[in-house]
């Protein structure tokens, strides 16, 4: 059976009332248009992806792996911010007026209302634009977001514990080089033979050659032996951050007797090595801690900057779709 419709009375002018509901046919529909958004966030999000690979490719041309090549880290991080803010600006207003341009036009509807479901339908092509954009670069997007945070985590339990694991590498460094005949491969082999060396003007003792008999006979130790015991007392000072006064004087009668110094000369060899060695693991600390800042900065500000583009790509997106329904209704 055919529907008949009738004019009523104070009814809007052109819209048809179902006979016996009494609703014009406008406010049945919603007042969302899912294909005018999910067109503008289509052209939005391709448009997005297409500048964010451009603005790699310009980065990476810029830049440089080598010191003192290419561009500074500032400069390129500013770029990028810029290029970016750039990028959301140009995409959501793209797709924020797509949105308001294509939407089927209300009969009816107030214009402050109209206006009101415009901006509606930009943001929501923003919003679509925005989670697409980010499914497809997740893994970048992720990797970009949480390397300071990875980085800070990662670098300051090295730095908790990195005098205590190096200390331990260093002493397994040198029972390596005892247990494989070799001196000069280990970590520790650099501050061990510096204690070691030898005075040209000083005649050294002799190491006995079967060391087996002479560590039997109460004779000094062979230079493997001494180097290895004194590396390991030098990693336990270090791990712990100070050496302990009969742990100087005991490696300083290794030292002695390998070097023939005298035992006063020999303490100040320790001492000054052990300062040193100490220094270059604080030294390295120090950077470490500054790197970790460094990458916790510039993850901050890059969130933030983030943060921003996104905010602005809302409002232009919204403001875009506001002129794109305003010119479908002209």
């Amino acid at each position: 059976m055919a529907t008949t419709y009738v004019q009523e009375a104070g009814a809007v002018p052109g819209a048809r009332t179902s006979f016996g509901l009494g609703e014009p046919d406008h406010a049945a529909r919603s007042a969302v248009s899912w294909p005018a958004i999910l067109a503008g966030a289509t052209a939005a999000a391709a448009l997005s992806l297409i500048m964010l690979l451009l603005g790699t490719g310009m980065g990476l041309g810029m830049s440089s792996p080598w010191e003192g090549e290419g561009a500074e880290a500032k400069t390129v991080g500013i770029a990028a911010i810029f290029w970016i803010t750039f990028t959301q600006v140009a995409a959501s207003g793209l797709g924020g007026y797509l949105a308001g341009r294509l939407r089927s036009k209300w009969a009816g509807v107030h214009t402050d209302e109209a206006r009101f479901r415009d901006t509606s339908h930009g943001f929501l092509a923003w919003g679509v634009a925005t989670l697409v954009t980010f499914v497809l670069l997740a893994s970048v997007v992720g990797s970009t977001l949480s390397a300071g945070a990875r980085a800070g985590m990662t670098v300051a339990g090295g730095v908790a514990s990195g005098a205590a694991v190096g200390a331990a590498g260093l002493a397994g460094s040198a029972d390596a080089n005892r247990s494989g005949g070799q001196e000069g491969g280990g970590v520790m082999s650099y501050w061990t033979d510096s204690l070691f060396r030898k005075d040209p003007a000083v005649a050294a003792t002799p190491a006995p050659a079967d060391a087996g008999t002479a560590q039997a006979a109460g004779a000094p130790m062979s230079r493997t032996a001494t180097t290895a015991e004194a590396g390991r007392i030098l990693a336990n000072g270090l791990r712990t951050g100070t050496l302990p006064p009969e742990d100087a004087r005991y490696v300083a009668q290794l030292v002695a007797q390998q070097t023939g110094l005298s035992q006063a000369d020999a303490e100040k060899r320790v001492n000054d090595t052990f300062t040193r060695s100490k220094a270059t693991i604080d030294e390295g600390k120090a950077k470490a801690k500054a790197a970790a800042d460094a990458a916790r900065k510039a993850t901050a500000y890059g969130s933030l900057w983030i943060f921003l583009s996104l905010v602005i790509g809302a409002l232009v997106a919204a403001y875009c779709a506001s002129l794109g329904g305003r010119s479908r209704d002209l």
